[in-house]
This record gives C-alpha cells, sequence and structure tokens, in this order.
C-alpha cells in the first residue's frame, strides 16, 4: 500500500483537512505491524515517516534542559532554487549534526529559511511575464510587478522545502522564515538606519560590477569567471553574432610634439575611447626620457599625461599600459593616485556616451570592432595576438560584465573586518577545517567596503531619502536621511538643517539593498531583532556551509552580528568541499552535468535526464555535449538509490580540505548496504522469535563470539561519538559500515548460527542461545542507533520492528532515542568481561601465585579485541 503514491498523496491532502483522517492515514503508511517485507524498497521505507516525525513534534526543541543547547540556522536557499548536490551535502551533513545533538538530549534547534534571491527572482519573473504576456517590468510598473513576484512566489516558492523533506532534513518547520517576512524586513530596515546613522553605511561613487542586461550592480559572488585560453567567440545578450574575446590587441599613442609613439595593448579596445593616461614604471629605462610628456588621443583633442606607477610590469608587451580609470578597477586606483579625469563612456545599458561621433550611441561591442578599423586607417594599429584571459560573465544573464562608476551605498567594513579577524585569532571563534583560515585573515585584513545597493524593484527598498531644501538661500541642502518612514526622514533632516519640515522635499532611493545584507543579519533577525528577546538561541551554537562563500556570507554575517548585537552570531564554523562530478569537473548549468539529488533518490532514464538538457537554457551545442556526457555516465540512467544511501554516500565522501568528486554507482553500493542492514534485521528478527524479551541487564558468561562483538559495537559507539565532535565525517560512517557490514553480518552473525541451530538440544544450549539472543538484540538496538543520524528513514523501519527493553517508557522514535554512549557501552562491556574472568579463576583456580592479572579498562578493551 506504501508503494502506491496516488494513495500516499491523496492521504497527505486528506491530513490537511482533517485530523482524524490524518492519524489514521498515518498508521496505515507506517504500518510496522505486518511482517517485514522480503527486500528493501527505498519507496517504501520513505513514504511516511517524514510526516509522521512532524506531526508528533520531534523536530521541536525542548524546554532548556541541563544538557545544553544546540542551535544551528539554515543557510537559506534561494526561493527560486531546485537542489542539487551540493544542497544535498549541505542538507545531509547538517541533519546529521542536528539529529546527533538531538538524540545527545539537547535542546535542539535547526531553524529553515528562505532567501527572496533578488535578481534570481527578478529575472524568473520578468522572463515569464515576457514569455506569457509580451510585457517588461517596466510596463507594469514598479507596485504591479511586486505584486507578481508575490503571487510568483506564493504559488512556486515552497518547492525547495518539499525537497528538503524529501532529504529527511528535520527543521523545525513552524518556525520558518523568508527573508521579506515582515519581520525579517523590519530588521533589515533597522539595521541600515542604525549603521546609517552611525555613519558606518554612506554613498559613495566608485567603480562597481554592472550588467547591462539586469541594468544593476552585482555582487562578486554573481560574476562568474570564464577562462580562456585564447582567441573565443562568445554569446553575449543582444547581439546577434557571438563577440570575440581572448585576443590583446596593440595600437600606439603618439607624443606630443613628437615623432615618437608609445604602443600600448588591451584586450578591450573600445576603452580607449575613456583613456586618460599612459603609465608606465618608475624604473623603466626605455620611458624615462619621457617625463613630463602627454599622448595625444587619435579621436578627440585629449592630451593625457605619462605617469610613473609602481603597479606597471615592466616585462609584460612594452611595458607601457592605457589608463581608463572609469573602466577598469585597476585603473582606477591609478586615476586616485594621479588625479586624473574619469571619464565614463558607457550608459547602463552598454551604449557609448561621452566619445565623438562615429562612436556616440554605439553598442559596446559594436564600438570594438570601428575603433579597431578606425585604429587601422590611422596607421595606429600594431597587432592582434591570442591572449589567454579571464573573461567576468553575469551568472544570472550571462552578460559581459562590465567595470562602471556609479554612485552607490557602501558598508565600511575596515572596523568590522578587524573585529572579525580578531575574533578568530583570539580563539573566540573557530573555523574548520583550519586550512580556511589563511583565507580568513587575508580578506579580513585586507577588506574593502562593501557595495549594499542594486539596481532592482525586488528585494528591501533602501530606507534613504534625498532631502531637497525648498529655499536655499537659507541652507545647503541636498542630503542623504534614512527613516524608518518618511516623515521620520523629514523630522531627521528638518532637525539636522534647522529648518521647518515645511520647507523640506524628499524621494526614496529607488534602489535595493544586497541580498547579502539581509543574509548577513540573518542568524538574529528570525528571532526577531530588535524587538524580541535573542537570549535563548541566539548566539547559534554553530554554522555550517560550503567554503566557496566563506567570506560573501560567514564574514558578513560575523561582522554584522558583532556590529549589531555585540555577540558572535555563532561559535563554530564548519565548512565543507564543493561537490564535483566524477571526473572532478565543478557541477554547472553550464556544462549540463547537474544532478537533481531527487534523480538520485527516486532514479531517472537516460532519456528524462536527456529531457532535462532541453528544458535548461543551454547553447544546442552545449547540449549536445552535456547528452554525450551523461550518455558516458549514466548509460542506463540514473538507478534509485533512495535518501537514506545518498545521505550517507555525501558524508562518506566528506573528507576535510577535499573537493568532492561524486561517482554515482558509489551511492548505489550503498544502496546495497541498506539492503544488508534490511536483511540483517529480518533474519535477527526470525532468530529472535516472537516471544523474546530484552533484557535490562547485561548477561552473564557471554560467550567468547559475544564478548568480541560487544567490544567492536563498543569501539564504533566511541567513534562515532568522536567523529562527530571532530566533524570527522568518514571516521562515522567507516565506523558504521565496518561494524554492520563486516563484524556483525560477516562475523558474528555466522559464528552463532550453529549456537541457534541446536538451541533446544539441552539447557546448556538453551541458555548459551539466550545470551547470543540478547547480545544480537543489543547489537541490532545500539547499532541502529549509531546510524540514525546518518540513515533516519531505514533505521525508524527497523527500529520500530524491534522489541523494547522498557516498552512503557522507551521514546516512540529512534530520532529521539538517546544516541549510544561509548562510557555506558564500554563499561556494560567491562562488567562482562569482569564476570567472564571472575568465572574463570574459579573453575580453573587461579590466584596470585599462580597467575597475576592486572584488571584494567585499557587491558581488558585491548586484550577483547584479539579474543
Amino acid at each position: 500500500l506504501r508503494n502506491s503514491s496516488s494513495f500516499h498523496q491523496a492521504g497527505q491532502a486528506l491530513m490537511q483537512q482533517n485530523r482524524c483522517i490524518s492519524s489514521w492515514f498515518l498508521f496505515i503508511l507506517t504500518d510496522v505491524i505486518s511482517p517485514i517485507p522480503d527486500s528493501y524498497s527505498p519507496q517504501y521505507v520513505e513514504a511516511a515517516w517524514y510526516p509522521w516525525w512532524e506531526k508528533q513534534g520531534f523536530f521541536k526543541p525542548d524546554e532548556q534542559n541541563s544538557r545544553g543547547i544546540f542551535m544551528m540556522c539554515i543557510p537559506p536557499p534561494n526561493v527560486t532554487g531546485s537542489l542539487h548536490l551540493g544542497h544535498a551535502l549541505t542538507n545531509a551533513i547538517q541533519d546529521c549534526l542536528t539529529r546527533w545533538h538531538r538524540m545527545r538530549g539537547e535542546t535542539t534547534l535547526w531553524n529553515p529559511g528562505c532567501d527572496h534571491a533578488g535578481i534570481a527572482t527578478q529575472v524568473v519573473v520578468e522572463k515569464k511575464l515576457m514569455r506569457e504576456r509580451g510585457m517588461s517590468r517596466h510596463d507594469l510598473g514598479r507596485e504591479n510587478f511586486i505584486q507578481e513576484v508575490w503571487k510568483w512566489k506564493n504559488e512556486k516558492g515552497d518547492r525547495i522545502y518539499h525537497q528538503l523533506k524529501k532529504l529527511g532534513s528535520s527543521l523545525d518547520w513552524d518556525r520558518a522564515c523568508f527573508t521579506m517576512d515582515p519581520k525579517l524586513s523590519y530588521a533589515v530596515q533597522e539595521a541600515f538606519i542604525r549603521m546609517h546613522d552611525e555613519g558606518v553605511i554612506y554613498r559613495s561613487k566608485r567603480l562597481v560590477n554592472w550588467s547591462c542586461t539586469l541594468n544593476s550592480a552585482i555582487s562578486d559572488i554573481e560574476v562568474d569567471k570564464k577562462e580562456l585560453t585564447g582567441r573565443t567567440l562568445l554569446p553575449v545578450p543582444g547581439y546577434k553574432e557571438k563577440v570575440e574575446f581572448g585576443v590583446l590587441v596593440s595600437f600606439s599613442y603618439k607624443i606630443d610634439g613628437s615623432d615618437e609613439e608609445v604602443i600600448v595593448a588591451t584586450t578591450r579596445i573600445e576603452t580607449m575611447l575613456g583613456d586618460t593616461a599612459v603609465a608606465v614604471h618608475p624604473d623603466d629605462p626605455r620611458y624615462q626620457h619621457l617625463k613630463g610628456k602627454m599622448v595625444l588621443h587619435p579621436f578627440c583633442d585629449r592630451k593625457m599625461p605619462i605617469v610613473f606607477d609602481n603597479f606597471v610590469d615592466m616585462s609584460f608587451g612594452t611595458g607601457a599600459v592605457k589608463i581608463t580609470p572609469a573602466h577598469d578597477h585597476n585603473d582606477y586606483e591609478v586615476g586616485e593616485r594621479h588625479n586624473l579625469a574619469f571619464i565614463n563612456i558607457l550608459d547602463e545599458n552598454g551604449l557609448l556616451i561621452n566619445v565623438p561621433p562615429p562612436f556616440l550611441g554605439m553598442k559596446r561591442f559594436e564600438a570594438r570592432k570601428a575603433v579597431l578599423q578606425a585604429l587601422k586607417e590611422r596607421g595606429q594599429f600594431k597587432e592582434i595576438k591570442d591572449n589567454p584571459m579571464v573573461v567576468p560573465v553575469c551568472s544570472r544573464s550571462k552578460d559581459i560584465v562590465e567595470p562602471l562608476l556609479k554612485p552607490q551605498w557602501y558598508v565600511n567594513c575596515t572596523d568590522m573586518g578587524k573585529q572579525a579577524a580578531d575574533a578568530v585569532r583570539e580563539g573566540r571563534l573557530k573555523i574548520i577545517p583550519d586550512h580556511h583560515l589563511k583565507t580568513w585573515f587575508n580578506w579580513m585584513d585586507n577588506i574593502r567596503d562593501w557595495c549594499i545597493s542594486r539596481q532592482l524593484w525586488w528585494g528591501h527598498r533602501i530606507p534613504a531619502y534625498f532631502i531637497t531644501i525648498n529655499d536655499p538661500s537659507d541652507v545647503d541642502g541636498h542630503y542623504w536621511v534614512s527613516g524608518r518612514s518618511a516623515e521620520e526622514a523629514k523630522e531627521k533632516a528638518a532637525k539636522r538643517f534647522n529648518v521647518s519640515a515645511d520647507k523640506i522635499t524628499l524621494r526614496q532611493d529607488e534602489d535595493v539593498l544586497d541580498t547579502w545584507f539581509s543574509s548577513g543579519i540573518f542568524p538574529f533577525s528570525i528571532f526577531g531583532w530588535p524587538n524580541e528577546d535573542l537570549n535563548v538561541f541566539y548566539p547559534g551554537t554553530l554554522l555550517e556551509t560550503g567554503h566557496d562563500i566563506l567570506f560573501f556570507w560567514v564574514a558578513r554575517m560575523v561582522m554584522m552580528g558583532l556590529k549589531l548585537t555585540g555577540k558572535l552570531p555563532f561559535k563554530e564554523v564548519y565548512l565543507h568541499a564543493v561537490v564535483r562530478d566524477a571526473h572532478g569537473r565543478k557541477m554547472s548549468k553550464s556544462l549540463g552535468n547537474v544532478i537533481d539529488p531527487l534523480d538520485v533518490i527516486t532514479g531517472i532514464s537516460l532519456e528524462g535526464l536527456h529531457a532535462q538538457l532541453m528544458d535548461s537554457n543551454l547553447d544546442p551545442l552545449e547540449v549536445e555535449k552535456a547528452k554525450q556526457g551523461q550518455k558516458s555516465d549514466y548509460p542506463n540512467g540514473i538507478p534509485e538509490c533512495g535518501t537514506d544511501a545518498l545521505r550517507f554516500a555525501l558524508c562518506a565522501y566528506t573528507s576535510q580540505g577535499r573537493d568532492i568528486n561524486l561517482d554515482v554507482n558509489r551511492i548505489l553500493g550503498y544502496r546495497h548496504f541498506c539492503n544488508k542492514l534490511w536483511n540483517a534485521v529480518k533474519f535477527a528478527m526470525k532468530t529472535l522469535g516472537d516471544n523474546f524479551i530484552p533484557s535490562e541487564k547485561a548477561q552473564v558468561r557471554p560467550g567468547v563470539s559475544d564478548r568480541w562483538i560487544l567490544s567492536r559495537l563498543s569501539a564504533a559507539v566511541g567513534l562515532c561519538n568522536a567523529g562527530f565532535r571532530a566533524y570527522d565525517f568518514p571516521g562515522i560512517t567507516t565506523a558504521i559500515y565496518n561494524f554492520w557490514l563486516y563484524e556483525l553480518c560477516d562475523v558474528y552473525l555466522e559464528s552463532v548460527k550453529p549456537v541457534f541451530s541446536k538451541a533446544e538440544e539441552d539447557n546448556t544450549s538453551q541458555r548459551q542461545a539466550q545470551v547470543c539472543r540478547q547480545t544480537l538484540y543489543t547489537c541490532l538496538e545500539v547499532g541502529l542507533r549509531l546510524l540514525s543520524p546518518l540513515m533516519p528513514f531505514v533505521t525508524e523501519e527497523l527500529y520500530q520492528r524491534l522489541p523494547r527493553r522498557q516498552p512503557q517508557c522507551d521514546p516512540p522514535s529512534i530520532c529521539v532515542t538517546p544516541y549510544p554512549d561509548e562510557v555506558d557501552c564500554e563499561m556494560e562491556f567491562v562488567m562482562t568481561v569482569v564476570k567472564t574472568i571472575r568465572s574463570l579463576r574459579a573453575d580453573y583456580n587461579l590466584t596470585k601465585t599462580r597467575a597475576d592479572c592486572k584488571l584494567t579498562h585499557k587491558l581488558i578493551y585491548f586484550t577483547s579485541y584479539w579474543l
């Protein structure tokens, strides 16, 4: 019955309408009274346990207790997002840790949430609007467009939560937060206002990463670095033909008042229209005679100085460099140092401005061809050659990113960066693994101010108002004021300029805040800062995420937590590796090698994988290339592996400091491991018998094989607990895998089969069999609890079929049953060995004169390993 997906879906719908029906339905789906099925089926096992866990409230934090608090917030996925294996890795690790802490009896909270993903969401809705209604957001207007985004979010935005539940993530869903919720939006507004009033947030005109397609500044993390080995034609939005990149163009500037010329080279020849200088190294002997000289721009009356600056590499090219301060980050700094003119030659759409005809109004890459041709006609073109380079590409629009001079809002990060660095240096914040410390200190010690404004409509609108004084004779008034409302901003301005409020007009900034700003306060905004008490779950215990957002998210949470609450947002940061494909390539939609974890869980045909490529935005040539890759890697598609096998495989791969080359065939191997567990418990249940009652006390005089398997169980418990404390997930998976497969199944079960086969021959055989049954039960019960954080579904299914030691008071689910403790487990084992040795001394009349036995814990433990 549980294998019927239609029945399951119908039941889920009924559950939402009727509590009685929901209880009946969950009873049907979680039926563990009927005989255990012959073979393991992920679909059967994973069909119903999650809604039961959720309904029983197992994922909610209990009242505070003496065992401490574990709190972790999820790295909020984008509302537009679809899970890939990187998300699966993140959630497998976080859920394992959460379940382990919960089973240890700690007050445990894993807080879910979702990010509004400003750029990504706006792009999705704009494309939908154009596809379905032939309209742009400008046709609708800001307010109506925002309503369309909210409509889309309410219809489609919960998909990521469904996927997280399929992965077994034990989040407290009643606390789910969206970064545009009123509570979180108020916190964002408050954070901006406080930091602006203090002067930490300010406005300045600087170079930003600009997407001409999005008409917005974008963050560094939204810029993909496309590496080229030489001449390459790339598609660019808005251009019918591909554009040439990966070449170095050399041309000359004439020296003013001389027949001499200086040869420079550039990969962006169109930017020479905005050149305002030529730079050479101060120690370059070739140009010493040009100090104080000027060069002539070939297309206008501009004379440009030759400046001497240490940033120039004398060994590259001619040793002379063109300087375009308004369109290059390095040139910007040179322009600042030498007080050069900053000439912006591009508007927000990528059209040329402030340039002479015939270039005025041209599209930037059309101007590239026109400038090259004009230089050839003037005899100043020298050569073109292949040039390995990195091209910045907008990850959202696939546009070529332009450095553009724009007034934006910035956060002064100097002091906050120092505090964040000091927190790690002083040991108040721990980063694991520690090889990331070098990156942390490099960023924090050399931090630049953070551009936080975006030219979007979807997001947190900046609560800043441009103030104009209506009577300028009274005061020189052009000023930005922040406020929770226009009225508050007007009152601030009136007080600031000492004028009456009726003389003030104001206009709110059109921009919205960078998504990372709201994410940066996520650890405390989710708890209602600044209006609610943070004492229970803030600061958090741990932040777990990928190392690729160490700076973009982790550093900003640390800085803003210290700035706005005076406390670190968490005590430890654990950074996992990046998931790559089996060939070591980073998983990327542009490569067509992204794997949806749900396809691994449920399985998918090769044709199904191909169909996903056809629905993507890949270039047709790239689609064919990706299809060949899929055919090579998955000739028969991806088989059904199940959630438990996927989680276990991801944890087994997670070696600290290494990226993960994920081979789906290895996940299938852990699917077979689940089958082995299933068969072992099925055999054990048959062996234990229907009338078996587990003893609450250790058995007297266990046999050699019993003592050996208990010692291996004790060792596995110790390794697992140590592994969780050290975030050594391969150590945990290896210990569990070895115990279940090689020690319990391959050795112990085989060794005791003869005992069970002759159990009824005499009283001695019966007693021996009973001891073996108790030992076997202990191994199964403890072994399943060991495995539960990693494989929650199959362990719940099997655990529910075992008899209980204390049926009246044992917890109802394995996920809230105490995690095995190495001290208790080892001491129980030690006592059995002590009793056995005492019995042996009595049987063989061993005395101190005949044998000196030192009964120490370590000696017993060591000796038992070899018994």
